[in-house]
C-alpha cells in the first residue's frame, strides 16, 4: 500500500493534514464514526472535550487494527464537532490526532454539528487503503 501526500504549490500548507492523498493498494477500509465510549457503549468524559476526542481517536485506532489497518494507512478523516469553535477545538483536535497518527496527516475534514446523542461532543471516521502483501 502506498499514499502519496500532495500538497499543490497554489494551495496553502496545512499543518495537521495534506490537501491531496492518492491511495494505491488492494483493500479499502471504511471505519464507521468512533464515538467516546467505552467497551459497553458507554459515554465517557461528559462534558470533556479532551477526554471525548482522546477516546473517539483511541477508539478510531482499535477500529483500524480490527481491520488489519495501521493508522499510518488511513487516506481521510472526517471529524464531527458539536458546536464547533476552530480557537477552542482545534488544538484539543490536533493532539488527540497526533497521539494516534504521528507524523501521518491524511486528507481530513472537520464538520460542526448542532447535537449529536446527549452529551457526545466529537466523532471520528475514517477510510484506509492497506496491501499487506507487499507490507510496504
Amino acid at each position: 500500500m502506498t499514499l502519496e501526500c500532495i500538497n499543490p504549490n497554489d494551495l496553502p500548507i496545512p499543518e495537521m493534514y495534506t490537501q491531496v492523498v492518492i491511495a494505491t493498494g488492494s483493500k479499502l477500509v471504511f471505519v464507521s464514526g468512533q464515538q467516546p465510549e467505552d467497551i459497553h457503549g458507554k459515554l465517557v468524559g461528559r462534558g470533556d472535550f479532551t477526554a471525548q476526542a482522546r477516546l473517539a481517536f483511541g477508539n478510531l485506532g482499535r477500529a483500524l487494527a480490527a481491520a488489519g489497518a495501521r493508522p499510518k494507512e488511513v487516506c481521510k478523516i472526517t471529524i464531527y464537532v458539536v458546536d464547533y469553535n476552530r480557537d477552542e477545538h482545534v488544538p484539543i483536535i490536533e493532539q488527540a490526532q497526533m497521539a494516534l497518527f504521528g507524523d501521518h496527516k491524511p486528507a481530513n475534514v472537520v464538520v460542526g454539528v448542532a447535537v449529536m446523542s446527549p452529551g457526545y461532543l466529537i466523532e471520528v471516521d475514517a477510510i484506509a487503503v492497506i496491501d499487506h502483501t507487499t507490507d510496504s
